[in-house]
């Protein structure tokens, strides 16, 4: 999408063009004026999908210039941004049909978020809107990176949809090792130390590819690195992701700190695991806890529970009791197809099919896709179980 950006500030310039090329499709600033004046004098020859103003021009203040520049580019989407909403001067710019009004100092989130309405409103909408899912544990080794390494690959085999796992554990993050033998090339702490660059094909060159659907970016590998992660680099690499995959599945581990913090943030789902036991459940109504005080909604939280035995004298009931939520599923605990899983480092999904924890995999991949495939083609999970017991 083409852009006219009408400012003095070569700061601003720069940072705008710099989120515009990390856009899907990007935005391309084709123009460039600094001033309304100049701008009615030097007219674009085809019309701009979006025309940025910066209110902190003298010339905004002539609302005429504001009003003629509209009608010339009648076809396109005005964007206004000021540091200070006097009334009189959002009142002329909605009568020039300025369709978005944004503050100074620029919000990158806030940008996006209004370049995806003008994107819409231009027709353009070439571009995935992909979910975020994050697994958190409640306790220290809960089994979360299992699952959510193991549920990222049945993912992407079972539904056919596009995954990318990002692994967020502070140090010693180890992602990669329950599903491949590869070495990342690239890490967490490499992308945010270019965050300039990014876009959907420089995150792809960063990722261990454990198959042509799904991908890992692997956790720095080197402690000292966290200090090169920021909050607001979490922001720039899930909406990038977001473009650019059907589901993004973030392992957090354990920790609650800025980064895993913001990336909580942009979640539309989060799944804490625990396993059905005193410390765990304890822990688990701490965690719950910190997420009722940051206002996340009680449904956006979807309790996991791996190594479910039946039977147990503690009852699922007991623990949804204690916690105030509900469980959304349950992991079996099939400790030689898991164990055997992780350390050959293959997904349980092809070392196993017919165990009960990668059974238990699929269902909840259909648990969040909401994707049952039609008694005509069972064939999506039938198949793959179906195979196992003549391939034993």
């Amino acid at each position: 999408m083409k852009a006219l950006i009408i400012t003095r500030d070569s700061d601003l310039h720069a940072e705008i063009a710099s989120q515009g090329t990390a856009r899907v499709p990007p935005i391309s600033l084709a123009a460039s004026r600094a001033s309304l004046r100049e701008a009615l004098d030097r007219l674009m020859p085809d019309n701009p999908g979006v025309v940025i103003i910066d209110a902190t021009d003298p010339d905004i203040q002539d609302s005429d210039l504001l009003e003629r520049l509209a009608k010339h580019y009648q076809s396109s989407c005005f964007m206004l941004l000021t540091r200070d909403h006097h009334q009189d001067l959002l009142i002329r710019a909605m009568r020039a049909g300025v369709r978005e009004v944004l503050q100074l100092p620029l919000v990158h989130r806030a940008f996006h978020e209004a370049m995806d309405r003008v994107a819409q409103a231009v027709g353009v909408t070439d571009m995935r809107d992909g979910k975020v899912l994050a697994f958190i544990s409640c306790k220290g080794g809960s089994g979360a990176t299992f699952i959510s390494t193991n549920f990222g690959y049945a993912l992407a085999t079972l539904a056919e949809k596009k995954v990318l796992l990002i692994d967020l554990h502070g140090q010693f993050g180890d992602a990669t090792l329950y599903v491949s033998d590869q070495k990342p090339a690239m890490t967490l702490s490499d992308v945010c130390s270019q965050i300039a660059r990014i876009d959907g094909p420089f995150l792809d060159s960063c990722l261990v590819h454990v198959t042509p659907g799904f991908g890992i970016l692997a956790a720095a590998d080197d402690p000292t690195h966290a200090v090169d992660l920021k909050p607001e680099h979490m922001d720039t690499i899930l909406r990038v992701a977001r473009q650019h995959y059907d589901y993004i599945v973030l392992d957090v581990g354990r920790q609650i700190d800025a980064i895993s913090l913001r990336a909580l943030d942009n979640a539309d789902t989060i799944h804490p695991v625990l396993q059905l036991a005193l410390p765990d459940i304890r822990d688990a109504r701490r965690l719950l806890d910190i997420f009722r005080s940051l206002g996340y909604p009680v449904d956006q939280t979807r309790l996991i529970v791996n190594r479910y035995e039946k039977g147990g004298k503690l009852r699922l009931q007991d623990l949804q009791n204690a916690l105030g939520a509900d469980v959304m599923h349950t992991i079996p605990n099939d400790y030689v197809a898991a164990t055997d899983s992780v350390n050959q480092g293959v997904p349980v999904l092809e070392l196993s099919r017919s165990s009960a924890v990668a059974r238990s995999l699929a269902d909840l991949v259909e648990l969040v896709t909401a994707r049952r495939a039609p008694e005509a083609n069972k064939g999506l999970f039938d198949r793959l179980f179906g195979r196992a017991d003549t391939d034993a």
